[in-house]
């Protein structure tokens, strides 16, 4: 996979205590990779990353992605050959209620990340996450393009539409030819779900609190369309946007989407049904209810073009809607069911990888 450019590599990885973060570790794990971890908490409970045991497994560092000196001395310490920054605020509705920690986590935690890279004299590939929702979302009914225009109307999109415009003066103040031996690319994914997620105010994570408890999950935007992808999708995108940095030096500083095809479309009651059905339960009263008051302002919908990542990286997505339905609504039964956790993670992702295989997906390339 990824033609073992991962194995016996260091690998930094910011947020590696959050729902991607975790999936991004236990996947470099099993691709022989040393992972250092850096991230300031464990931000839910449960938690993926204590369920999988990571802390035991890789090089866990402590630390606040705002505190400058303390991610200068992580890099420094530990010379990575790669590095995935995913360390940010990462929840809408928790935006409006904190614009300053969104803010500071977002954009001064990148600055403060490419600060720390700058420093290195050794080569170094750093793959850089912001989020589809760094466009300024016109509402468009086609994919947003990597050149469109960045920023939105709330704190969370113009916190990561900022970060984006610090990584570009970054790349062409710092990080040009000759200047740094660090070759650094940007991935944008978003409407991510997966097992293992709990955080707040994010779908999957509050439809299974809910039907654990036998309630009815609340819902804000039934209508809300939206192209789910499961979050193996844009980390398998992450992972070869640094294969292709290390392999293609020209692809430096460029960003790229990474998203499901546009018949992965579905509203956010299509997703709870189909979920609820394989959960078991058949009423929508028991399944869902709506809440009266929608406390903020969300986009109805935002979709991506990948067709630069499909051009320069040969990537594409893998899973179809079905499959992503089933590959979520199997983790979270056997998480609710006292499963082995650890095993059928892994048992999750090498279905996934078998899956990319079958499908001739070039990352699966030796």
């Amino acid at each position: 996979m990824f033609r073992r450019i991962y194995r016996d590599k260091k690998v930094l990885v910011t947020g590696h205590t959050g729902f991607k973060g975790c999936w991004l570790t236990a996947w470099l794990l099993e691709l022989g990779a040393e992972v250092i971890g850096f991230s300031k908490d464990i931000p839910t409970h449960p938690s993926l990353f204590e369920v999988l045991e990571l802390e035991r497994r890789i090089k866990h560092i402590t630390g606040d992605i705002r505190n400058l000196s303390r991610i200068k001395q992580v890099v420094r310490d530990e010379n990575p050959d790669f590095v995935f920054h995913l360390a940010a605020q990462a929840i809408v509705s928790a935006s409006y209620d904190d614009p300053c920690e969104t803010i500071t986590c977002n954009t001064v935690g990148m600055m403060n990340v490419l600060e720390a890279l700058r420093e290195l004299d050794t080569p170094c590939v750093a793959v850089l996450i912001t989020s589809d929702k760094c466009y300024d979302n016109l509402e468009w009914t086609w994919g947003y393009r990597e050149n469109d225009g960045l920023g939105g109307k709330d704190i969370y999109s113009g916190s990561k539409g900022a970060a984006e415009l610090v990584i570009k003066s970054y790349v062409h103040s710092f990080f040009t030819a000759g200047k740094s031996p660090v070759k650094l690319g940007i991935g944008r994914a978003g409407n991510v779900i997966g097992g293992g997620d709990w955080a707040k105010d994010r779908i999957v994570a509050d439809v299974y609190r809910a039907w654990s408890e036998k309630k009815p999950v609340e819902i804000r935007s039934p209508g809300a369309t939206r192209p789910w992808q499961h979050v193996l999708e844009p980390i398998s995108g992450y992972l070869s946007l640094g294969l292709a940095l290390l392999q293609h030096p020209q692809l430096h500083g460029e960003a790229f989407n990474f998203g499901p095809r546009a018949e992965q479309n579905r509203t956010v009651i299509d997703l709870i049904e189909d979920l609820s059905s394989l959960w078991g339960v058949n009423q929508t009263h028991e399944a869902y209810r709506l809440e009266a008051d929608t406390p903020f302002n969300e986009a109805g919908l935002l979709q991506l073009n990948c067709d630069k990542a499909l051009f320069h990286l040969r990537w594409e997505s893998t899973l179809d809607y079905k499959e992503t339905v089933e590959f979520v609504a199997d983790w979270y039964t056997r998480f609710y069911q006292a499963g082995d956790m650890q095993s059928h993670t892994r048992d999750q992702l090498e279905r996934y990888e078998a899956i990319a295989k079958l499908r001739n997906r070039i990352w699966t390339i030796l």
